[in-house]
């Protein structure tokens, strides 16, 4: 299924992308794509309606996050060998995790804001795992058991308060609309090879980022499984897993994000988004 939010922000109504193309209305089953429904029972209990039958949304508007309310947004950091080597850095030898704060969640198609202050808005096509089932302690083995599905990620980032602004990344990571998600949570019966998935990003219609997730460092499971073990995980809960090379650091000179530019990204199966970036 792909499950997806509509509506103004605050007020997004749940739906479901239909296999004729059109938009139907969850509201009559759930109350939101969230913790909540993206739960085992609740995703059966979304599949068990029938989707031919529920009222078309003949204009959706604004489509929101692919998920509401969520718990956590937990990233890892240079987990793609080539992105690594773009920007000067060592692969690491265990996943890297930060959060990006939850006001910085926003639609696929929203635009994204340049801070007051920035001169180095980068962006990073990812794929995320959205969590089903409370997880502690899990292992590889059975980690995914825990996934509900998986959707599109743009880990917007300003590099300097990344990198320069000391701590840790999460300035650099969580200004308002730095986290695009969307347009659909695909349920991870849908993706059949979760970790040979295209991905691309093109900003200003010109090519930026060419990957594919066969060159995840640390695999879904090892996510899972590294995670759950210094946190419980929730379901709703959402882990950007890492970005190919192709980012405006590692250009040679870097070539960052402007007010006006557009960003258009997307994953095989998953989805696409466009943002254009605006002055906060």
């Amino acid at each position: 299924m792909k499950l997806l939010r509509y509506g103004p922000a605050g007020q997004e109504k749940p739906g479901l992308m239909h296999t004729d193309g059109t938009v139907r209305d969850l509201s009559g089953v759930v109350t939101d794509i969230d913790g909540t429904t993206v739960t085992p029972e609740g995703l059966a209990k979304i599949a068990a309606a029938d989707a031919g039958s529920l009222p078309v949304v003949e204009n959706p508007g604004r489509i929101g996050p692919c998920v509401g309310h969520i718990g956590k947004c937990l990233c890892i950091g240079l987990n793609y060998s080539d992105h690594a080597a773009e920007t000067g850095a060592e692969p690491p030898t265990e996943p890297i995790v930060f959060h990006k704060a939850l006001t910085a969640i926003c639609g696929p198609y929203d635009n994204v804001e340049k801070p007051r202050g920035s001169e180095a808005l980068d962006w990073e096509v990812e794929l995320a795992i959205i969590i089903g089932s409370r997880a502690k302690y899990v292992s590889e083995a059975d980690a995914m058991n825990y996934v509900a599905g998986f959707a599109v990620f743009n880990d917007v980032s300003e590099r300097n308060y990344q990198i320069h602004r000391l701590g840790t990344w999460t300035k650099g990571k969580s200004h308002d609309t730095f986290g695009p998600l969307g347009p659909w949570l695909v349920t991870k019966d849908e993706v059949a090879e979760v970790h040979n998935l295209p991905m691309w990003l093109d900003v200003n219609g010109e090519k930026r980022q060419r990957g594919n997730t066969n060159t995840l460092i640390f695999n879904v499971p090892k996510i899972i499984s590294y995670v759950s073990n210094f946190m419980t995980l929730e379901p709703g809960d959402v882990i950007p897993t890492g970005t190919p090379p192709g980012v405006a650091m590692g250009m040679k000179p870097p070539q960052y994000l402007n007010v006006g530019d557009t960003m258009a990204l997307g994953i095989e199966g998953l989805g696409e988004q466009k943002q254009t970036v605006v002055a906060a």
